[in-house]
């Protein structure tokens, strides 16, 4: 019973933040369309470093603070306003540095990516990461504090004024600057949310120091902290040796054939959030047995969606990349294909327990700074002898390595047993429905593609080049999904992947369509 209570209690927490990503998602799913139709090959370059800044910065110099308030909001509720006060007092602190240094010296991005435009936007690109580490805290803060559905309204809130205003700048204006502005304007809006938020629920906090709560609160997050920013440097490193070594029209193309869609980690992002302070209060109670559990329940319910999703795009990336980002792209078609080998890899889902022990902290930052220094070498002998396929390559068989390396501890250290595989067994059925699924979905995509020019040109007819064109790409991807879901869903109902309770909520949903179909 207790099993089926938390894992009920996941499902609705994880259902909540799920709803708020996916409305947010459809919020930012017209920006990179319109990204790469307003902007020159070269601006896209220019773009992708700015934002690129801001998020590997934003990332690196919070040190893990602000997600520590997981841990600590569910072992010591009596002392919430205290390390509030302390996460709060850190991101203002490390914001504000970041923001001055690139005030002092501007130059120092315009040398790093070598050029000018990144030396113009130095100090603008400070302000917003100032803003940004401050602001973030609000979606933490409320999924930290069990409020699931309000956090859920804060990003959707987030997202979809970030939406609003980075659409207007690029429409108006058409040019990189517009979009900083727009981004700025949203990080302010963001933080005076905040305020209000947290002076309603944690009143009195600013007054909420001390030294000893301080020194504790940066003995925990301090390894989770230079963990995380490994992990960032291990993700992002790859684009500061493209930016540094490629043009900006070549930084682009690799870029793109790196992008993922938000759809990919929302889920990923959305468990791990709510497991987090689950797993410290299991590991607190020392119910070892239950965290296996708990984890093995997640990564058949992240194989479900990420399995599939490999498959497809594996089968249809051609035309989802010129789709989405036009014909200029296509040359970003194999760094795309190598890049979502990773795809499978998120089931691995591993932050929750290794934020539950202290001595798996410590462990993944040995490992990461071995992969971090293995890394800078491969990259930097690969950008004198490798093209931009090459260095996609050398990121993936790092990441691959780290996530064996990492899983395998964790695993060891939870107590993990042989036996213990018979609890994701649904991950092997999850594969082979989606390989079924796939070659049914390839046979439909071989033929459907070829009356992609034709289709184009008819349209064209109507409409302008470039809408005809994602029209018609976007009528071969929606034929070859539909072939993909309704295959996967058979094969998936017939191994028993769907539960009851699942098959009643997709019933429900059907019979009010239709309901309201009729009626019209």
């Amino acid at each position: 019973m207790t099993e089926k209570r938390q894992e009920k209690s996941l499902y609705s927490s994880v259902g909540w933040l799920m709803l708020a990503k996916l409305i947010g998602f459809v919020f930012t799913l017209l920006l990179p369309l319109l990204v790469v139709r307003f902007l020159t090959k070269s601006e896209v370059g220019i773009y992708q470093q700015v934002f690129l800044v801001i998020s590997t910065v934003s990332s690196i110099l919070p040190f893990g603070f602000s997600m520590s308030a997981y841990y600590f909001f569910s072992r010591e509720k009596e002392n919430i306003n205290y390390y509030v006060f302390n996460i709060l007092l850190f991101n203002f602190i490390s914001g504000g540095i970041a923001c001055l240094l690139l005030n002092v010296f501007p130059q120092f991005l315009g040398n790093l990516f070598k050029d000018e435009e990144m030396t113009r936007f130095a100090p603008q690109i400070g302000l917003v990461v100032w803003f940004w580490i401050f602001s973030a805290f609000l979606e933490i803060v409320a999924i930290a504090n069990q409020e699931s559905r309000l956090a859920s309204v804060f990003i959707i809130l987030a997202q979809f004024t970030k939406s609003m205003f980075l659409v207007f700048g690029l429409v108006y204006w058409a040019s990189v600057g517009a979009l900083l502005n727009a981004i700025t304007v949203q990080v302010i809006l963001q933080t005076i949310i905040l305020c209000i938020y947290l002076n309603y629920r944690f009143k009195g906090f600013w007054r909420c120091f001390n030294l000893a709560f301080f020194l504790k609160h940066v003995k925990y997050a301090l390894p989770f902290g230079i963990s995380g920013i490994l992990w960032t440097l291990q993700t992002d490193l790859h684009n500061y040796f493209i930016g540094n070594r490629f043009s900006s029209a070549e930084v682009a193309t690799y870029r793109i054939g790196c992008f993922e869609l938000p759809l990919m980690i929302l889920l990923y992002e959305a468990i791990g959030s709510v497991m987090i302070p689950k797993m410290s209060e299991l590991q607190l109670a020392g119910k070892t047995r239950e965290m296996i559990e708990l984890t093995a329940t997640a990564m058949n319910k992240l194989a479900f969606f990420y399995f599939p999703l490999f498959i497809f795009f594996l089968i249809t990336a051609q035309t989802f990349i010129t789709t989405i980002f036009t014909e200029k792209y296509t040359d970003s078609v194999p760094i795309f294909l190598i890049n979502i080998i990773l795809l499978p890899t998120y089931i691995l889902i591993s932050d929750p327990l290794v934020r539950s022990y202290e001595s798996l902290g410590k462990f993944i930052l040995k490992v990461r700074i071995f992969i971090v220094i293995g890394l800078s070498f491969l990259l930097w002998f690969g950008i004198n002898h490798f093209n931009l396929q090459g260095m996609i390559l050398i990121v993936v068989f790092v990441s691959l390595l780290d996530r064996l390396i990492t899983t395998i501890k964790i695993w060891k250290t939870v107590g993990v047993k042989t036996s213990d595989l018979s609890l994701v067994g649904n991950v092997w059925k999850t594969a082979v429905s989606s390989i079924i699924a796939g070659v049914f979905t390839f046979l439909v995509y071989s033929n459907t593609k070829g009356f992609l020019p034709i289709w184009d040109e008819i349209l064209s007819k109507s409409i302008n080049s470039q809408l005809s064109h994602f029209v018609a790409g976007s009528l071969v991807l929606g034929i070859s999904a539909t072939v993909f879901g309704l295959i996967y869903l058979i094969c998936t109902n017939y191994f028993g992947l769907i539960e009851e309770n699942e098959k009643k909520m997709i019933s429900s949903i059907f019979n009010k369509f239709r309901r309201k179909n009729v009626i019209a």
